[in-house]
């Protein structure tokens, strides 16, 4: 480990542990969740976690991927075990999920509610587990490849020094179909050094953001299928001080999804029918925001995502076949066509279809969750 990235680690855990105890003593509204409605079954899994474990609670999305029943689940970053104990509710007894951090406060404080959560969810043995370590170093803390279905980050990875081996050790950590599903801040350009150097920007999600083009250049580095863009929201930073720091950088809270499938020449376009009855998208999924499938409804998808439902857990969830490859496909009804990636460009139509209100952060004006 290099001398520069220990400093961000030493620095990082200090912020969290001595500076940061709660919600309430971050300095700008980067951390905090967007609020919106939550379906009912999220609610209910919320209210079984201890005020606590959600007093420190530091995340820029909420973390809810579809499908997740019997799901093992990794999350990068867990602090107090928030989105671990919610998940573990989600993905039954039969599910797992584990939690990785490397601040020894935030684990313990996690750790002591695991017998509290199995008998509040009448689970014979514990289905979650909390463990010290890096998250770009998941080898050394024991956990082996090919092992989970979902790797998911919670407004993490921007605190890491090498965003790249994170995303590697999740590549190498996921079954084969499996999905990186997190969210995090992103800038709209590359950072200045003044910025990432900056103790306080750093440690409030800012100062180590990615430009989001860079997202997109490290995870098909290391193996996963170009990016897919879920949501995003404009993040405003609340704190005068620290504006003019940062001057023209723009920020966003965005949520993406990296699937690892295997790169398939023969994958092809098809015609795909949603189902249904994924709990709490039952008549309707939106993947991301280029691909929205209601229930019954046929809609031609491009290869790549063609190869995601058709080797991720997805599979079951949909009926899928070839479109004919003797029907050519015009330019203005090409599934590969005006595929949107930027998160700025998605926060930029939000706003043009919404009347413009006071800005108090990415929770918006009714606060957060």
């Amino acid at each position: 480990m290099t001398v520069a990235a220990q400093r961000i680690y030493d620095e990082t855990q200090d912020y969290y542990s001595r500076e940061v105890t709660k919600t309430t003593d971050l300095r700008t509204n980067a951390c905090l969740t967007t609020a919106r409605p939550l379906p009912a079954f999220v609610r209910e899994a919320l209210q079984c976690v201890p005020e606590e474990i959600s007093a420190k609670y530091y995340g820029c999305g909420l973390m809810i991927p579809e499908c997740l029943e019997n799901c093992w689940i990794l999350d990068l970053g867990s602090g107090s075990g928030r989105d671990c104990y919610m998940l573990s509710k989600l993905v039954g007894e039969k599910g797992h999920v584990t939690g990785i951090d490397m601040t020894e406060a935030q684990v313990e404080v996690a750790k002591k509610y695991i017998d509290y959560h199995m008998n509040k969810f009448n689970y014979q043995n514990p289905n979650v587990n909390f463990i010290l370590g890096y998250i770009e170093e998941l080898g050394a803390a024991g956990l082996k490849g090919e092992n989970y279905n979902l790797v998911i980050s919670n407004c993490v990875v921007n605190l890491s020094p090498n965003k790249r081996a994170v995303l590697r050790e999740a590549y190498r950590v996921l079954k084969t179909g499996g999905e990186m599903y997190f969210s995090d801040v992103y800038a709209s350009h590359d950072l200045p050094e003044a910025i990432r150097k900056h103790r306080i920007l750093w440690g409030e999600c800012l100062g180590g953001a990615l430009w989001w083009e860079d997202l997109y250049k490290i995870a098909e580095d290391v193996g996963f299928l170009p990016p897919r863009l879920v949501t995003a929201s404009r993040i405003t930073i609340g704190n005068k001080e620290l504006e003019s720091i940062l001057g023209d950088c723009q920020f966003v809270s965005a949520t993406f999804r990296l699937f690892k499938i295997p790169q398939d020449d023969s994958s092809q376009r098809c015609e795909v029918i949603y189902n249904g009855g994924i709990m709490g998208h039952e008549k309707e999924l939106e993947f991301d925001v280029n691909y929205k499938f209601k229930q019954g409804e046929v809609v031609e998808v491009d290869k790549e995502t063609a190869a995601i439902l058709q080797n991720s857990r997805f599979a079951t969830k949909f009926l899928i076949r070839p479109v004919e490859q003797m029907l050519p496909v015009s330019e203005s009804c090409s599934p590969e066509k005006d595929k949107i990636q930027n998160p700025f460009k998605v926060v930029e139509q939000m706003e043009a279809r919404v009347p413009k209100q006071t800005a108090s952060g990415c929770c918006g004006s009714k606060g957060c969750c």
